[in-house]
């Protein structure tokens, strides 16, 4: 009997000291290590690898070919190996802005395992970090969480009997949507390919952008509503009994119609929901890519819906096999909006995007209908960057 005491006691000791080594088994080292003057310091211990590489949007770009043709992408330096098999690499001073890197070793590319702060872009992990900034409006600032009254995020299920399932969305309210009983105006802001309802939150940082622009009294108090844009999917991976799959671009059911027949269905959900402002000019929709394409077809489908509209490095047109009803007659559609009155109507995008083309003829169509449009072109291609930076000068436009 004392045998199985015994035995019993050097278990439970064992299961403990097992449950325990996460809270002893880290590291002193400090990667990345954000300096006074903005540069940044990476290091990684890696004792038996022969090459190091960082790869990262503040590093100088490299053109890559795609199936989408040339485009830019992050930018990759080969690490310094120092004593101990440490590897390092110090940057030049870096402007006020969100970043991400990550390691390749050998060949294999891999995350800081010194830096607990990722983004899952579609089905990769990238480290991020923030360059603080010194004013309110720079980048670093507006994308960090300040001491601000702070709005709420929910994830909730809304029934689309058009789509025939319960879909999941995330609901942005602004501080003291509880505490009031006033009605407010709503912005419904989609993904991109491979994005999902996590998206604008995760990669976009919508919420601090939010919190932070309406605390300056550069943006009235808003509700954002953020979708699952793929009509195959109900939430996000992860989120459904779908399991624990691997996240992937090549989706059905995306950009041929069924998402945007189906988006009275979100606006029927946050109209009985919500405190909303149920009216034209309470409503504004945007999008990056294919949330852009979504954006377009939807207001123009629905005409009577939106008074503001964004579209961020926008996809424009359906491809040729597609056929839905939400496509047809686009021209006509166009000059119907036109003829309704848009308070905004706003694009966006890189000279280096690869829909810059797709963008430039798309603007020019509308110029030969005299169709009212702001266009802001930026340096960059179709990056998190860029779509941040849209949100957060075209929030403060609208209602």
């Amino acid at each position: 009997m004392k045998k199985i005491s015994l035995l019993l006691i050097f278990t439970l000791l064992s299961l403990m000291a097992g449950a325990q080594e996460a809270l002893w088994n880290h590291s002193d080292i400090t990667s990345p290590e954000i300096h006074a003057n903005g540069s940044v310091t990476f290091r990684l211990v890696a004792p038996e690898a022969q090459k190091v590489e960082l790869t990262g949007d503040f590093l100088p770009p490299q053109r890559v070919m795609t199936p989408k043709g040339e485009q830019l992408s992050a930018g990759v330096v080969a690490m310094t190996r120092q004593e101990g098999g440490l590897w390092e690499y110090t940057t030049d001073p870096l402007a006020s802005e969100l970043y991400g890197y990550s390691f390749t070793v050998d060949g294999l590319r891999v995350t800081d395992p010194n830096n607990v702060y990722l983004n899952r872009d579609i089905a990769s992990l990238t480290n991020i970090f923030i360059i603080p900034g010194r004013k309110p409006d720079d980048k670093g600032a507006l994308y960090s969480v300040q001491e601000v009254p702070h709005g709420a995020v929910t994830r909730c299920w809304y029934p689309s009997p058009t789509l025939k399932s319960e879909r999941r969305l995330s609901v942005y309210t602004p501080a003291g949507y509880a505490d009031s009983e006033q009605e407010y105006p709503v912005l419904y802001l989609l993904h991109g390919m491979g994005g999902d309802e996590e998206a604008w939150l995760s990669l976009g940082r919508a919420a601090q952008i939010l919190d932070n622009l309406i605390a300056q009294g550069k943006a009235r108090p808003m509700i954002v509503v953020m979708t699952n844009g793929n009509a195959a999917l109900q939430a996000a991976p992860g989120e459904t009994a779908q399991g624990l799959y691997k996240p992937t671009t090549n989706l059905p059911r995306t950009m041929e119609g069924s998402f945007e027949s189906a988006f009275e269905d979100v606006i029927n959900y946050i109209d009985s929901h919500y405190r909303t402002r149920a009216e034209k000019s309470g409503r504004a929709i945007a999008g990056l890519s294919m949330g852009g394409f979504h954006a377009l077809h939807i207001s123009r489908y629905y005409e009577e819906m939106f008074d503001y509209v964004g579209l961020f490095s926008a996809a424009i047109r359906p491809e040729r096999a597609v056929n839905s009803p939400v496509y047809e007659d686009f021209e006509w559609s166009l000059k119907r909006q036109k003829q309704n009155g848009l308070r905004l109507y706003w694009i966006a995008c890189g000279t280096e995007d690869f829909l810059w083309e797709h963008n430039k003829n798309f603007r020019q169509l509308l110029d030969e209908m005299a169709f009212p449009y702001t266009f802001r072109q930026s340096d960059g291609g179709h990056t998190w960057r860029n779509w941040r930076i849209y949100l957060s000068e075209f929030v403060p436009q609208l209602f």
